[in-house]
């Protein structure tokens, strides 16, 4: 992966993808990358949590970029194999007709799985490790991959999505209460559910912070990590995506010790697992629904994408500040 120069940048692009999302337009990022011999445009475009806004751009950027990915939703939550549609994500999803629509599931059943190779090549062990996963239906392969290494997990589903202080601690619970409310849930305004717009910029709240203080490693999305995040985070892990270099040295200011992006880097910007997925489907080139989970992977190979970790203060134990 070479990136283009500022010189090259105006060139020729031989591909652009797109990531609507509701989220805060101040977190907006473009950026370009060559892969494997394409010249690719990267673009994040926030609507503040504005729905019509969203299926406006989409509509006019119709056709003309190569996959779009949707960003501060998802098209579905899961429940073991089952997924339940979310009524607001199709409303985006149904505003498309030409481009492919993603929104990052892809990614969260293959390169967020390889979490727990990364950590054991590594040296990393997770066996024992306690877990605060702040929603599995949202990241269930990195969830499953976790519990399945041998990890406490703490699914923290109700604690964030619904803001009801009742953590579960069992896959099989987890399972269950999914399927039994994911059929209403995903029904209601996704703002209800997860933090949109300028919700995603405001300073963490000091709640909950038992549940980070006992915990060795925080999983998931990371909107909802800081959403109750303490200001020692000494001695932890957390692994995430969609982050900023204003979100690393925040965290490096909270005393975080190590941080895995699931994501690659762009122009200084981990962005969102459905921004991956665009590009994954613009490269793959066949109509998204022939595109295998064996075709993501031969994808991401070739790539050569993999999860990354940064160890954010090397004085600790002598190890360099990131490692791959």
């Amino acid at each position: 992966m070479n990136y283009i120069s500022n010189e090259e940048k105006e060139r020729k692009i031989d591909k652009s993808v797109v990531s609507i999302s509701l989220g805060s337009s101040k977190r907006d990022h473009k950026a370009y990358a060559e892969l494997l011999g394409k010249k690719f445009k990267i673009e994040r475009i926030g609507t503040d949590g504005d729905i019509k806004k969203a299926i406006e751009l989409l509509k006019q950027m119709d056709g003309k970029v190569n996959a779009f990915g949707l960003g501060g939703i998802d098209l579905c939550l899961w429940a073991g194999e089952k997924k339940y549609l979310i009524r607001d994500a199709l409303k985006l999803k149904n505003a498309v007709s030409n481009t492919p629509v993603v929104d990052g599931s892809g990614i969260k059943n293959t390169l967020e799985r390889d979490v727990v190779g990364v950590l054991n090549q590594a040296g990393i062990q997770l066996k024992g490790k306690k877990v605060l996963m702040t929603s599995a239906v949202d990241r269930f392969g990195l969830a499953e991959a976790l519990y399945n290494a041998g990890c406490k997990m703490l699914f923290g589903d109700f604690i964030f999505g619904l803001g009801i202080p009742i953590p579960i601690r069992k896959m099989k619970t987890l399972k269950m209460i999914a399927k039994l409310l994911l059929p209403i849930l995903t029904k209601l305004p996704f703002k209800l559910l997860y933090p949109i717009g300028s919700e995603q910029e405001k300073p963490s709240i000091k709640k909950y912070e038992k549940y980070y203080l006992n915990a060795d490693i925080i999983a998931g999305d990371f909107h909802f990590i800081k959403k109750y995040m303490p200001d020692n985070l000494a001695g932890k892990m957390i692994i995430t995506n969609t982050i900023t270099l204003d979100d690393i040295n925040e965290l490096k200011r909270r005393n975080l010790d190590i941080l895995v992006t699931v994501t690659p880097e762009f122009s200084g910007r981990y962005f969102g697992t459905n921004v991956i997925d665009a590009i994954i489907v613009s490269l793959i080139e066949k109509p998204i629904e022939e595109i295998t989970h064996d075709d993501y992977r031969d994808m991401l190979s070739k790539l050569k994408f993999s999860p990354k970790i940064n160890y954010l203060h090397a004085k600790r134990d002598g190890r360099k500040n990131t490692s791959n």
